[in-house]
This record gives structure tokens, C-alpha cells and sequence, in this order.
């Protein structure tokens, strides 16, 4: 179901890309789409995920069904209030929030720039786009009940309903009206509205289906907003690192804000088809060890998911690096999209792609602690590597730009990895025995070979800007088959053998 999303939200991507290009209203667009979806990461899949499934965990294995429909119900009544205030504050002061992430066109309007439209379409849009808020967070409350019983697919699928939404506002609404960007805020709108429809049925099929009760002082929503605070840092560094280079885009050359875009996306496909996939399924099972007190299986079940994560993780991290122009030109080069703009993103994607490995293993390492309710170390961990990210912005950001951005915000999450996982190391939760070294010896040496072998097939870029887009397509499978049979072959060469990633 994961991937089925994936798929249709870079089809989502191919569509905005033709219909918008990376000129001033993409910018916009894809800031006043960024922004609730920031916040979507705080309250709803980030953040609040992290702290309810391991409450909802302990009532479900622990207590009554009565007990769990309540905290159910006071988590909805209490999480959708706050939500929704902050929601229609941020519809009624939308220009306070456009002139604070988007300063650069702030000021531009201030003075009578030349960008100064960009301020005004952007508080515009924002009124569009914020009341998504509102309903994925509920739809991610459902989901995370949801995953607690082990029904993973309906919450890994809804996203599907967003992406087709967005598409169809593309293709049918947004060509109808003078300025496009609107359709498509309206269709992110949409999206919002249909996928909390969706999830109702299953929430009443699995008897969690409540009336939302106000519950600020109730026991377990003390308990969750005691780990969701300091988690809404913890866990969302990379989302806060990408806002933080929005506000900073918004200072440099239109069509910066595009760019870093598509790039991101490109990285989103295999960090929420691997890294935030594994997270999902290993929190619940995480949590249920901890409650359990069974540390060797906590370790086994944490261990695996370091594994998957490094074997699935350093191939993805090594291809979109070599083949970052080749793909964006693939997917995005048509319509209102250049070859120039294809270009100009793909050092984004470069940047971005050396720390793809590190984004996922913190959303792995990050369930260590959440699954044993711990928040306050990971919020240490995440403040200590966005102030980083804020240096390496200023370092880089002056001679590189908005590469700079890409690979200050690489480094911040890999900075936030290693202390992750050198903590968990330390307190013997983490195991790195001698199997889990070599195995990672031989994924890293099988990427190696895979990397080789593709360098080797690649054809030139003016091979790539000259050829027809079928042309195109069939050089980029053909190149992804090669490196994915390489890669497997090679890791079996070197040692490498299934049983070594079987879930014990």
C-alpha cells in the first residue's frame, strides 16, 4: 500500500511539474502546500504517532475495551480542538503566516519588488490549504489506532486518496481557472476531507469508532502530550530543517523553492517506502517488547529494522545520487518543466541524497526510545542537530545556494543519526554483534559494485537532454534493472543470504 502511494504521489508530482514548471507560481504553490503539511508532521504522523501508539499499546494489551474506546475518544476530543483552533487561526491570519516562512517575499512586498505578488498569492493559498490540517490530523489518529491492532494497509493506503485528489484538481479544475495554483490548493483541500471519510468504516469495524470527548486533564492524554511535546522536536528535525530552508529560499532566485521540491521528492519515495514503512510496523512491536519486558526481543526487533534499513537504504541513497539528473528528467521534464530546470534540481537531489541513508535510520532509531516512552533525550538529539543545520545553512548557503540548503540539511540528519544510535549503543539496546558488521560490510561493498556497473551503462547528458522521452525511459528501467541485479548478485558474492534479514 506503501508503495501503491509512492507511485501515485510522484504521478501527482509529474502533473504539478507539466502543468506549473518551477517558475514564481510553483514556488507558491508548493510553499502554501508545504507548510500545513510541516505541521501535519508535528501533530499528526510524527510527533503525536510517536507518543499515542505506545499509550494506546499499553491500554489495548492492559486494560478494558471500554478503557481504550475512552482514551480513544478524549485523545480525539482534546487532539482535534487544538488542531482546529490552531487551523483557523492560521485561515484568518494566513499573511502573518505567509510574511514569517516566506520572509524573502515579505519583504519584496514591503518594499514593491518584483516578488511582492508571491506574498499575496501565497496568504491566498494558505487559506486554501491550512484546513487540511484539521482533517489529516484525525485521519492519523485513526491510523495509528489502527496500526496498534496490526491493520497496517487502510492507514498506508489513504494517502493514495490524497494523490489521486490532487490529480485530478490538475487535470480537470486547475486548466479551467486564470490562476491554476488555485485549483490545486483546492484539490490538496480535498484530499484532506476524503481520506478522514475513508477511515471511518474501519475505525467502527475495530470498535474505536467514538464520539470525541474533551479530555485535557484525562490521565493517558497526560501521558501523550507529556511525550508528544518534546517529541514534536525529536522526530520532525528533517521536516523543521525543510521549512527552515523554504524561509532561506525565499531569499534566493525564483524557482529555488521548485527545485528543492522535486528533489525532495524524489527523496520522499524511498524514505517513506523503506525508512518511514519499517518505523511503522516496528513501534507497535517495539512497544508491546517493552511492555512485555522482553529486552532480547526488543533488541532482535530493533536490530532488524537497522538491518533493512541499511540494505534497502544504501542502494536507493547510491542510484538517486547517479542518476539524479536521469530521473528528473524522466519523470518531470515536459510541459511547463525545462531540461534547465531538470538540471538545476538534480544537484539538489545529489545534496539531499547523501543523507537519505541517515533520514531513514533516525526514523528507525527515533521507535528505540518512543516505543520505551522516552522523548526527552531524542528532543536533545534534534535541537542539537537543527542548530546545526542553522550553521551549515549560513556556511553553504552563501557560495552554493540552494544545493547549500540540500546538503546543510544531509548533514544536520546525519549528525541526528549517529548520536541516535550511538545511545542506544551505549545502553546495550542496539545491538551491533559481529553478524550485523559484516552484513553491513557486504551491503556497502554489493553498492559499490552496483554503482560501478551503472557509471559504466550510463550515457552522456547530452545523450540524455537530446533522446525522445521513450528513449529516456527505457535507458533509466534498463539502468535500474542493472543496478538492482548487480546489487543483489553482488551482495550474494560477498557473502550475503536471506536469512540474514528473516525477522526472528
Amino acid at each position: 500500500m506503501t508503495f501503491l502511494s509512492r507511485i501515485l504521489g510522484l504521478v501527482r508530482d509529474v502533473v504539478i511539474a507539466a502543468l506549473m514548471g518551477a517558475g514564481a507560481a510553483a514556488d507558491v504553490f508548493l510553499f502554501a502546500n508545504k507548510i500545513p503539511n510541516f505541521l501535519r508532521r508535528l501533530f499528526a504522523e510524527g510527533a503525536f504517532a510517536q507518543a499515542f501508539v505506545p499509550v494506546l499499546t499499553e491500554y489495548h494489551r492492559g486494560k478494558t475495551l471500554d478503557d481504550t474506546r475512552l482514551l480513544m475518544a478524549r485523545v480525539a476530543g482534546t487532539l482535534g480542538t487544538l488542531v482546529g483552533i490552531v487551523t483557523l487561526l492560521a485561515v484568518i491570519f494566513s499573511p502573518v503566516v505567509a510574511a514569517l516562512f516566506g520572509m524573502g517575499w515579505f519583504m519584496d512586498w514591503l518594499q514593491g519588488g518584483e516578488q511582492a505578488e508571491k506574498f499575496e498569492l501565497a496568504s491566498l493559498l494558505l487559506r486554501i490549504t491550512f484546513p487540511y490540517l484539521f482533517f489529516i490530523t484525525l485521519t492519523a489518529l485513526a491510523g495509528a489506532a489502527l496500526n496498534v491492532l496490526g491493520r497496517f494497509g487502510v492507514a498506508a493506503f489513504t494517502p493514495v486518496l490524497l494523490n489521486v485528489s490532487v490529480i485530478v484538481a490538475a487535470l480537470w479544475l486547475a486548466p479551467m481557472l486564470a490562476q491554476p495554483e488555485i485549483g490545486l490548493a483546492i484539490g490538496v483541500f480535498v484530499g484532506g476531507v476524503v481520506q478522514f471519510l475513508f477511515q471511518i468504516p474501519f475505525l467502527r469495524q475495530a470498535g474505536l469508532l467514538v464520539r470525541p470527548r474533551w479530555g485535557w486533564r484525562d490521565p493517558g492524554v497526560v501521558r501523550i502530550r507529556t511525550l508528544m511535546i518534546p517529541a514534536l522536536f525529536g522526530v520532525s528535525v528533517s521536516q523543521i530543517n525543510l521549512l527552515l530552508d523554504t524561509v532561506i529560499a525565499s531569499f534566493l532566485q525564483t524557482g529555488s523553492i521548485s527545485w528543492l521540491y522535486y528533489a525532495d521528492r524524489l527523496l520522499e519515495f524511498p524514505l517513506g517506502l523503506f525508512g518511514i514503512a519499517i518505523a511503522t510496523v516496528i513501534l507497535p512491536a517495539l512497544s508491546a517488547r517493552h511492555v512485555d519486558q522482553s529486552l532480547e526481543k526488543f533488541q532482535q526487533t530493533l536490530d532488524w529494522g537497522v538491518r533493512m534499513v541499511v540494505m534497502l537504504g544504501l542502494p536507493a541513497m547510491a542510484g538517486l545520487f547517479v542518476l539524479a539528473e536521469p530521473m528528473l528528467l524522466v519523470l518531470f521534464e515536459r510541459g511547463s518543466f525545462t531540461p534547465n530546470d531538470a538540471y538545476l534540481s538534480s544537484f539538489a537531489l545529489m545534496a539531499y541524497a547523501t543523507g537519505l541513508l541517515s533520514f531513514m535510520l533516525v526514523k528507525v532509531l527515533a521507535t528505540g526510545f518512543f516505543s520505551r516512552q522516552d522523548t526527552k533525550r531524542p528532543v536533545k538529539y534534534g535541537i542539537i542537530a537543527m542548530a546545526a543545520n542553522m550553521v551549515f545553512n549560513i556556511i553553504l548557503a552563501i557560495p552554493y545556494g540552494y544545493v547549500g540548503l540540500a546538503l546543510a540539511t544531509a548533514m544536520s540528519g546525519t549528525l541526528n543519526a549517529l548520536l541516535l544510535g550511538a545511545v542506544l549503543y551505549r545502553e546495550g539496546v542496539l545491538l551491533l554483534s559481529r553478524q550485523t558488521r559484516v552484513f553491513i560490510l557486504q551491503v556497502f561493498l554489493a553498492t559499490v559494485v552496483m554503482v560501478l556497473a551503472v557509471l559504466w551503462l550510463l550515457p552522456s547528458q547530452a545523450a540524455w537532454i537530446e533522446a525522445a522521452f521513450s528513449q529516456r525511459a527505457i535507458w533509466l528501467a534498463g539502468l535500474i534493472a542493472v543496478g538492482g541485479v548487480s546489487y543483489l548478485a553482488a551482495w550474494f558474492i560477498f557473502g550475503g543470504r536471506p536469512r540474514a534479514i528473516r525477522a526472528r
